[in-house]
């Protein structure tokens, strides 16, 4: 049953994500993430929101996993997907402008 409520969390959650993401970042004029910053702070409030209740004995285990697993985890996991992915070429050479060089002791 419990797999059952994730899954439905889940499919409720994902599109949530989306949809949130879209309108949130159609508003701003600047390539900072301002629909996954507010994906993820509301998926976190709520879970945390969650947690408390299933920590007090007011919501149970099975409420807790639907929502907790299945709708939070697929608005705040999906939001990562969602970004652009660098491809192989920027992302090595993100990484060699970052690394500096190191220099070795010589042997005596």
């Amino acid at each position: 049953m419990s797999l059952l409520l994730i899954a439905i969390g889940a499919a409720i959650g994902a599109p949530a994500r989306y949809l949130t993401d879209r309108a949130v970042q159609t508003r701003h004029d600047s390539v900072f993430p301002w629909g996954t910053l507010t994906v993820n702070v509301v998926g976190s409030f709520v879970l945390g929101l969650f947690a408390a209740a299933a920590a007090g004995d007011v919501v149970g285990p099975r409420v807790l996993a639907g929502v907790g697993t299945g709708f939070c985890g697929a608005l705040v996991d999906s939001a990562v997907s969602a970004s652009p992915t660098p491809t192989p070429a920027s992302a090595s050479a993100a990484s060699n402008s970052i690394q500096a060089p190191v220099r070795t002791a010589k042997p005596r």
